[in-house]
């Protein structure tokens, strides 16, 4: 008997989801770590992790439920990406790592401080560089035979991957920085008013690198793009505006803009990442349809996720409320 709904299109929403806002959620924490180094002080340095300490672990929950659902629903996903991707995985886990135990060391190291610093930059760096990585093999897709991954242990790694690495380490240090536009005052925020429009100029090349460069290595994006105009170009429009708006607020020197608007290009990049592939989700060659669990298992988990992702919210919600303040230098929110 055929079932009355198709979940497969709710799963995707959902996992989707659970992707988007484990970008936007940890990405600004990460990039404190990413600017870490460049800090004008170690004054700064305190208040850069004192912004993020109170959310930076319910952020990752994200990525939790992201895999969980990644694994409960489209199985196959897993039996591609992990053998395909094995050591980008590794390289990430243990980039969050070092970055979390750096969290806990680094309040109260003394003459040790300086390697706590390094550790939350290193583990920063290397788990976004994962992650870009891991995207852009994600681009090129993968080389499969009968649902089963036929390729080498380093064919994620290419010239096109690295450069959405690099992508990525851009992309997070910019989220980063108006963040901490957001919550710092004084030279510590006009550091991070300076350093905005550079790291918005980086992403805006690199990802306008990786546009040119993904129509050439996939005939599916190719055709989806330039086949026929469509309202899907309405997304780079909305990227651009994106850009002119987040300058603008910039030089404004307004303070939750440039977050927001940072937030607004990623979505808009999200979805045109997500518009070029679906529904492939293991690009060539499987689509969701492929990839899918068993309909009863589907439904089962559903029900659970239904009351599980309320909460998420609504404690996601209310921990940003409570730590909707500026950061103090030596005092912290207030």
């Amino acid at each position: 008997m055929e079932p009355v709904f198709d979940l497969v299109p709710i799963w995707a929403g959902i996992i989707g989801f659970g992707i988007i806002m484990y970008v936007l959620m940890d990405g600004f924490d990460l990039g404190q770590g990413i600017l870490f180094p460049f800090a004008p002080s170690e004054e700064a340095r305190d208040v850069m992790m004192n912004s993020v300490a109170p959310v930076w672990d319910g952020n990752e929950t994200w990525l939790v439920l992201g895999g969980a659902g990644l694994l409960a629903a489209f199985p196959l996903v897993y039996s591609v990406f992990l053998p395909a991707l094995y050591l980008g995985v590794f390289l990430m886990l243990a980039g969050l790592i070092f970055r979390g135990v750096a969290f806990e060391f680094r309040f109260k190291a003394k003459t040790s401080r300086y390697l706590w610093n390094w550790s939350f930059a290193g583990g920063s760096m290397l788990a976004t560089f994962a992650q870009g990585a891991v995207v852009g093999a994600y681009i090129q897709g993968f080389e499969t035979e009968n649902f089963r991954y036929v390729g080498g242990a380093f064919d994620w790694l290419t010239p096109f991957s690295i450069l959405t690495g690099f992508g990525m380490l851009a992309g997070y240090a910019l989220l980063g920085s108006t963040w901490l536009i957001l919550k710092s005052e004084g030279y510590i925020q006009q550091w991070a008013y300076k350093i905005t429009p550079y790291l918005l100029a980086a992403v805006v090349l690199v990802f306008g690198i990786i546009s040119i460069w993904t129509p050439m290595i996939s005939d599916l994006v190719r055709a989806r793009w330039f086949d026929q105009i469509s309202l899907i170009w309405l997304l780079p429009v909305g990227a651009f505006l994106s850009v002119v708006v987040l300058l603008r607020a910039v030089m404004k020197r307004q303070d939750g803009m440039p977050f927001v608007a940072t937030m607004a290009l990623f979505v808009f990049t999200y979805l045109g990442l997500a518009v070029s592939k679906l529904p492939y989700i293991v690009p060539p060659n499987y689509t969701l349809w492929d990839a899918a669990s068993a309909h009863s298992s589907q439904l089962f988990l559903l029900i659970g996720l239904l009351f599980v992702i309320p909460f998420v919210l609504m404690y996601t919600a209310w921990t940003y409320w409570v730590f909707r303040g500026k950061v103090k230098a030596g005092v912290g929110y207030h």
